[in-house]
């Protein structure tokens, strides 16, 4: 069957793009006017519609060569860009090292979505690499280098506040943005059939924490991006090692991984009889328990064979060892 699309339906994806990238360019002005609050929302925003373009150009069959570098223009605006001004603008009289950090991370950025742009035509990849980005995604580093200033709305002057750990942060971010360091890729992840009805509840429950904490609720999903990093370096590694797991679904990669991995400090189990607590763990009757002792003590004593008769004792005559 063969989709026809019609020009405007083929319009809205670079529609959204080019919203995504207004919305960027508004956070600068929304700085330039000490209103940092409308400056983060108009870069969530951006963030927001920067994951719809591309999803809805390949609902719509609508995907273009001119609406790829579009997208990528616009993300180095929004969140290079248009971040390292924000951050510049709100540490109002900053020295030098303030603007060379902001120009560290807008040039990081770029260079972050260059090389995304040259991975998408690299055919020599793994299977499972597509379920992960290389470095930290645009969207999610803009986000991220503003946290001092979300923290800094929320809590006031501190020492989140300072220069030199606002700068600090900065170029600790932009290094992640050209780091090699894989982190997880939400567009492979699919949700069961039985895991959409509590999605939806959370779903609810997040908007309900965004307009009632909004602040609060930023600084949580940036910490939780943060802390997901050593679990997506952990994955990335494991699936490298094993390359039976790169096609199949994530139900039967767990079984996989429950069967190759290794006790965590268990020992094996004993093969040989133990005495104690295992010997006490079964109880014979009261009648045969002092038979079945003596019989255990002849036994051992040599005073009776296998066969359960009374063995007969060699003299040391019989033995050939003389008496002193």
């Amino acid at each position: 069957m063969v989709r026809v699309t019609t020009p405007g339906v083929r319009l809205l994806p670079n529609a959204i793009t080019v919203l995504a990238l207004c919305a960027g360019l508004s956070a600068v002005q929304f700085a330039l006017s000490r209103n940092f609050a409308m400056a983060i929302a108009s870069i969530g925003i951006a963030a927001v519609l920067d994951s719809l373009d591309g999803r809805i150009a390949r609902l719509l069959d609508a995907t273009s060569k001119m609406g790829a570098e579009l997208d990528s223009l616009s993300d180095g605006i929004s969140f290079g860009v248009a971040p390292a001004l924000v951050i510049y603008v709100w540490q109002s009289g900053a020295d030098r090292i303030g603007w060379l950090a902001s120009l560290i991370f807008a040039v990081c950025m770029i260079l972050r979505l260059a090389r995304f742009n040259t991975l998408l035509d690299d055919t020599e990849q793994p299977p499972y690499a597509s379920e992960f980005f290389v470095g930290v995604p645009a969207p999610a580093g803009g986000l991220l280098a503003m946290l001092p200033l979300v923290a800094g709305l929320q809590w006031g002057e501190g020492w989140w506040s300072s220069q030199y750990v606002v700068w600090g942060w900065t170029i600790a971010i932009s290094a992640l943005l050209i780091s090699r360091i894989p982190t997880l890729s939400l567009k492979t992840v699919r949700a069961p059939a039985k895991a959409i009805a509590p999605l939806l509840v959370g779903v609810g429950l997040l908007a309900a924490a965004i307009i009632q904490f909004p602040l609060i609720a930023l600084m949580v999903a940036m910490v939780l991006y943060l802390s997901h990093i050593p679990y997506s370096i952990y994955r990335h590694r494991w699936l490298a090692a094993h390359p039976e797991a790169w096609a199949v679904p994530p139900r039967e990669r767990r079984a996989i991984r429950r069967r190759t991995g290794r006790r965590l400090g268990l020992r094996p189990p004993l093969r040989r009889s133990v005495a104690g607590v295992a010997r006490r763990s079964f109880r014979l009757p009261r009648n045969d328990f002092a038979r079945t002792t003596r019989a255990l003590t002849q036994e051992k004593n040599g005073e009776v064979t296998d066969n359960g008769r009374p063995a007969r004792r060699r003299s040391w005559r019989q033995i050939g060892l003389r008496r002193k």
